[in-house]
């Protein structure tokens, strides 16, 4: 994470820290850490690999969630008229990150085997068949499922899987501050997008990711693309208020499919 307590990185979201997010993570229960990494910087992430070896002696799960190019994109408009820098940008955030990242985490995750690594990304390979409206955002978004794919291939003889993953229509902070509501508001924005009726907290892609960590036979989803809405009802969890929504079931079979249903049929 690149946003700290004292500094902000280009997102511009300074209410969004990793010092709170490892806080966030104490109070759950766990044990969270912040430790300040731009994962374009090999030297910074190679340092950080260090330190998780060097204090805990084992990687087992890695969850390649690198992006923060919200604010570069151009929606429906061509390569041509795009600022190539911003696009330039984007492909760096989200897939050059994830390989350094990779690069330097997996010889440690590899030691002992049934290693996990997540590639998040925005839409399933089935969804992003339908174009994204900005190539070098419909290229980052389908690069996770690929490289996904490629070190599925990799890690199978040290017994690691590798799976790419989406949530549905997140209710991050970004999202929420968009449409001008908040967690406790949020079906407000209904009104502005009813799609919106079928949006999930962070938590339910949270709980797929544990689900996967947790799950001895995991090596038979390796090489897949996946969702939080799919992996809930494959290990029957919910999202934090007990609802159990499925946004690519929805928008793959009905916006996309043209099936009758509506966003509460998916909840």
């Amino acid at each position: 994470g690149r946003t700290t307590r004292e500094r902000v990185s280009e997102v511009g979201r300074a209410t969004e820290t990793i010092e709170e997010t490892a806080e966030l993570v104490t109070a759950a229960g766990g044990t969270g850490i912040a430790v300040p990494a731009d994962h374009l910087e090999p030297d910074q992430v190679k340092a950080l690999i260090a330190r998780v070896d060097r204090d805990h002696g084992r990687l087992d799960v890695l969850v390649n969630s690198v992006w923060g190019g919200d604010h570069l994109l151009e929606f429906d408009t061509a390569l041509w008229d795009l600022d190539l820098a911003d696009g330039l940008r984007m492909l760096r955030l989200g897939v050059e990150s994830h390989l350094v990242t990779s690069h330097y985490a997996l010889p440690l995750l590899i030691r002992r085997p049934g290693g996990l690594v997540v590639e998040m990304t925005d839409g399933t390979a089935a969804f992003n068949r339908t174009y994204r409206g900005n190539l070098c955002f419909d290229l980052t978004k389908n690069a996770a499922h690929r490289v996904a794919f490629g070190l599925a291939a990799e890690l199978k003889k040290y017994g690691g899987t590798a799976v790419s993953l989406t949530p549905g229509f997140l209710r991050s902070e970004e999202m929420l501050d968009h449409f001008g509501v908040t967690e406790e508001t949020w079906r407000d924005a209904v009104a502005q997008e009813p799609h919106f009726a079928v949006a999930e907290s962070p938590l339910l892609v949270g709980r797929g990711v544990a689900a996967l960590a947790a799950d001895a036979d995991k090596a038979r989803w390796s090489g897949r693309s996946l969702s939080s809405g799919q992996l809930a009802k494959e290990y029957d969890f919910n999202d934090a208020d007990g609802s159990r929504p499925d946004g690519f079931g929805y928008f793959e079979e009905v916006v996309l499919g043209g099936k009758e249903g509506s966003p509460e049929d998916y909840r």
